[in-house]
This record gives structure tokens, sequence and C-alpha cells, in this order.
């Protein structure tokens, strides 16, 4: 019997506004219900925010979808909070969270242990900053073992995903394919850009996988509804255990 594989989206939500200056947390939810993600790594989610309603968006798009969320604040001012999320339909395990370094906007990054079928998985969710140096240190940090392997004495699988802020040609971007697969080189199709939506022109969203995982498909999402949605286009993979 074959293991089963699942469906991994990332995807920058830009605090669930879209292209057309819409607050709307439910087209949000209809972009990943269309793609039959298993697994959602979400950053830009806004908690409890006056500017976007007081919603707690991460768990406002799990309900919708039947899913539960995992929610880390990169900020917190008050009780509004703003950061990334991992929202899935799986049983989940262990959950670490916490900050990366930072110069500008504090960042952060959320793992979560899955269970599928009766494998263990970690995903690991980041919004990396604007500054280059910036970037590189935070990448540095994701890749050491207290992130990437986990809490488990064996490593598990894993997947690190987000919007890295970072193209291909980046110093970022080849840090982390030193020692992990870009799915959009191991999908099989050529590589597509992620940002601006309407027009995309940047590849900065991306999803890694060990070596102990396979890529049996990678897209990013393009269709009338992801272009409007949010500023970023969402990133779909199939991911099977080698």
């Amino acid at each position: 019997m074959p293991d089963k594989s699942i469906k991994l989206l990332t995807y920058n939500v830009h605090s669930c506004i879209g292209g057309d200056r819409k607050l709307d947390p439910g087209r949000i939810a209809s972009v990943i219900a269309e793609a039959e993600a298993d697994i959602v790594a979400l950053q830009e989610v806004d908690v409890l925010r006056r500017r976007t309603g007081g919603v707690d968006q991460a768990h406002a798009i799990a309900s919708l979808l039947k899913m539960q969320a995992h929610f880390h604040p990169a900020l917190s001012i008050a009780e509004e909070q703003y950061g990334d999320a991992i929202i899935t339909s799986l049983p989940t395990g262990a959950v670490k969270a916490g900050p990366l370094p930072s110069i500008g906007e504090q960042r952060g990054a959320i793992s979560v242990e899955i269970l599928v079928s009766n494998r263990k998985l970690l995903v690991v969710n980041t919004h990396l900053g604007l500054r280059g140096r910036e970037r590189i240190r935070q990448m540095t940090t994701l890749l050491n073992p207290g992130w990437l392997r986990g809490t488990a004495d064996e490593p598990l699988p894993t997947i690190l995903c987000g919007d890295f802020n970072a193209i291909p040609s980046s110093a970022t971007y080849r840090l982390a394919a030193r020692s992990l697969k870009d799915v959009q080189l191991a999908g099989g199709a050529a590589p597509r850009a992620t940002f601006p939506s309407r027009y995309p022109l940047m590849r900065l969203d991306h999803i890694f996988v060990t070596d102990d995982l396979i890529v049996k498909k990678a897209a990013v999402l393009e269709n009338r509804l992801t272009r409007i949605a949010s500023d970023h286009l969402p990133l779909l993979a199939e991911i099977g255990f080698a």
C-alpha cells in the first residue's frame, strides 16, 4: 500500500484584503477549498485587529474549511495580533512557535507536527524580512536543528515554506536550496512567479522539502479568484513520503 500523499498550500493572504480593497476571509477560504489542500501555511494573518474588523482570521478561515488553526503572532500590540498560521484537518502533535532575529518588523515562524496516515511530518511556516542581511540570519536560524528537524530524537521529514521575500538568485534562497529541495524545481513544470498576483513577476513564495519527501506536483494557482483575493498567488504542492 503506497503512502498517502498530501497537498500543501502556502499563501500570503495580505490580511484577507484583496486587490479590489475588499476585506474577505471567505474568499481566501474559497481559494484553499478549491485547491483541496490538506495543510495550509498562511502569512500576514490578522487576529483581533481593528483595521480588519476585529476578526480572528486564522480561526475564521479554519472554521469555514472545517479545519483547526495554529497561529503565531509575529507582532502583538495589546490584543491585536499579526502573523503566521498553519491550518489542517489532519491530526497534529507538537507545535513550536517563536520570533526570528529581526532588524525591521519583527518576524517569526511556526512549526507543527502533522500525522499523515501513520507517518509524522514537520511543517515549518515563516515570513522573512525585507532586508537581505536580516533574511540570511533568519534562514540560518530556521535551518538549524531546533527548527528544521523538530523536537523528536529522530529527524522528521520536513517541509519549510512561506513568503521568504527572496527570489531564487538571492543568498537566502541559495542557503535553503543547499540542503533542501524546491518543489517548483522538483515538480517537473517550469517555475512560476507568485508576486504581485495580478502580474506575477517575482518568485517570493516557496515550499522546500527534505530528501525523504517526494514532490509529485507543484503549481502556482493563477485564476480570476486568486488574482484578486490577495497580492500574492498561492503555491500548491503534492508531496509524498520517499
